[in-house]
């Protein structure tokens, strides 16, 4: 894997209320990184109204990480579970997880509607994926289950903040489930750990499109955020012994890496 590594998440391209228009505004993102882990949602593999668009865009990005000779990794998320592969990834001798975030609670994403109507139906999967309990492996193949059947009939209609929040409130029980995952989803990701990956100190996640920066025991866990409003989108680097995390600047279709977070020694 070539260094440094380079992680984001949830780019919801071609998505509708994806801020990204274009592709080639993520060009100074990923330039000068070795390796970029786009980790979770990258595309909108499940979604049919967006699925032509996006796959046109995530070839687009193809393209423009060999323009920079980046080697792209694509881990799975809940609007793509159809990438290869376990669907996360070790970093420092395993001292460093990343993975999507929609392993970490029992339904996948409790905030959305179809979460909340057909919860019968994923008590069915996890009887049937009965060592998830127990096996990361069969935890993140169980996610991506749950992803393909609970796909949304219902899709945001506006980029605006107060559009997202009216969306969201609609109904109100989604806009409590979802304001208990933001508040939880640092104390979750620790119990995941705990229960999956137990050598793990950092643990780096998306999904929850709130990004954040928490300690928990002994453990650094982040969330790289998202470019669907509310969430501001973060970037992590890993190099040389060190993880770095920046926030991302936006203005318009102009992005760039920008103030240093946190960074943080693993040996």
């Amino acid at each position: 894997m070539k260094s440094p590594v380079r992680i984001l998440s949830d780019l919801h391209l071609g998505h509708r209320v994806s801020r990204i228009a274009r592709v080639e505004s993520l060009r100074p993102l990923i330039a000068g990184a070795g390796t970029v882990v786009f980790n979770g949602d990258t595309w909108q593999e499940l979604a049919a109204p967006f699925r032509e668009k996006s796959s046109r865009m995530l070839e687009e990005l193809r393209t423009l990480c060999r323009e920079e000779n980046v080697d792209p990794i694509f881990l799975s998320g809940n609007h793509d579970p159809g990438w290869p592969g376990t669907g996360w990834l070790e970093l420092a001798d395993g001292k460093i997880v990343v993975t999507h975030g929609d392993a970490l609670f029992f339904d996948g994403s409790p905030w959305s509607r179809e979460a909340i109507g057909r919860q019968a139906k994923i008590r069915e999967l996890w009887q049937e994926h009965h060592r998830a309990a127990c096996d990361a492996g069969e935890r993140l193949q169980l996610a991506r289950e749950i992803a393909r059947n609970l796909v949304p009939r219902v899709f945001p209609r506006g980029k605006k903040l107060w559009q997202r929040v009216w969306e969201a409130a609609h109904p109100p029980e989604r806009a409590l489930k979802m304001l208990h995952a933001w508040l939880t989803q640092a104390d979750a990701a620790a119990t995941f750990c705990d229960r999956y990956f137990p050598r793990a100190e950092v643990f780096v996640m998306g999904h929850f499109h709130h990004e954040g920066i928490w300690h928990r025991g002994h453990r650094l866990i982040l969330n790289t955020g998202g470019f669907l409003n509310p969430a501001k989108g973060l970037l992590v680097d890993w190099r040389d012994g060190w993880l770095t995390c920046h926030r991302i600047h936006e203005r318009g279709e102009h992005r760039q890496p920008g103030e240093i977070l946190g960074r943080w020694r693993i040996t």
